[in-house]
């Protein structure tokens, strides 16, 4: 079997403070895929900057104190890319220093962490966010070709702040016109699941059900009514994706357990094809 966990931790020396540092040393992950690391990876402590018994590799933003993402695998990667740039028309430079991408390659798969921006209408944020997603889906479309020609299977999990269907988020009526759940945004998601073919991976495994949600503001009782967002996919290959077993968000208990306002979403899949 092969673990794989994703979670947007929200300033990650803040959530080592929180339980970010506990939970890591009981999980059954082979891979966990950060993001919103916030932190050099010299300003984090050594047990999670080079914990034992895990390889890392950080992707801090060129911007201090923004974004990050990183990766965590028990095994030692074969390969590792910071940014999704250099690949003739399917790069974009602008975002190769942003802390918003990274992946490894292991034994017969490519596994990558992703943080995707995460807009607000009518600023530039929101023009951020499009230039990336213009960038990044015909790069998803050359990592899926690259990886099929050398034999191996990918799965991109991270924060894609946005929520693709109605079921994805509590408050969908309310939201039709907010960055994460715009016409726009939603189409795009699903170009990159018809289109480019990957596979949301949770979805596919909890078919015409609400959520799982995997983020939840922190004001009101929005964790309390379970008013929320799935807005953290793990998306795969459609051959990864037909190993997937069990997928699940670790929400926490209670409000106070939290680390983060997001909550980790892990998939178990078989090595092999059954």
């Amino acid at each position: 079997m092969l673990t794989v966990t994703s979670v947007n931790v929200n300033g990650l020396r803040a959530a080592a403070k929180k339980g970010f540092v506990e939970w890591l040393a009981q999980t059954d992950a082979d891979v966990i895929c950060l993001q919103e690391v916030r932190a050099e990876a010299q300003q984090l402590p050594e047990e999670v900057r080079e914990p034992e018994g895990w390889h890392t590799v950080h992707a801090p933003a060129a911007a201090k104190g923004r974004a990050g993402v990183s990766l965590y695998s028990r095994r030692a990667p074969e390969r590792v890319q910071i940014g999704f740039g250099g690949f003739g028309d399917a790069g974009s430079e602008e975002f190769d220093a942003s802390g918003r991408y990274v992946e490894i390659d292991l034994s017969g798969v490519t596994v990558a962490s992703l943080y995707l921006p995460s807009g607000e209408v009518g600023t530039e944020k929101q023009d951020e966010k499009e230039r990336f997603m213009a960038a990044f889906l015909p790069y998803l479309a050359g990592l899926k070709a690259r990886a099929a020609a050398e034999g191996r299977e990918v799965v991109v999990c991270g924060d894609w702040n946005i929520a693709h269907q109605e079921a994805d988020l509590k408050n969908w009526k309310a939201n039709r016109k907010s960055s994460g759940f715009l016409p726009e945004e939603r189409a795009w998601l699903t170009r990159v699941f018809e289109e480019a073919a990957y596979v949301d991976v949770v979805r596919a495994l909890h078919p015409g059900v609400e959520g799982p949600y995997s983020w939840w503001s922190y004001r009101g009782r929005a964790f309390a009514n379970d008013t929320g967002w799935r807005i953290d996919y793990q998306v795969a290959t459609p051959g990864l994706a037909a190993r997937a077993v069990k997928a699940w968000v670790e929400r926490a208990a209670t409000h106070g357990e939290r680390w983060s306002d997001h909550a980790p979403v892990t998939v178990v899949y078989e090595q092999q094809a059954r």
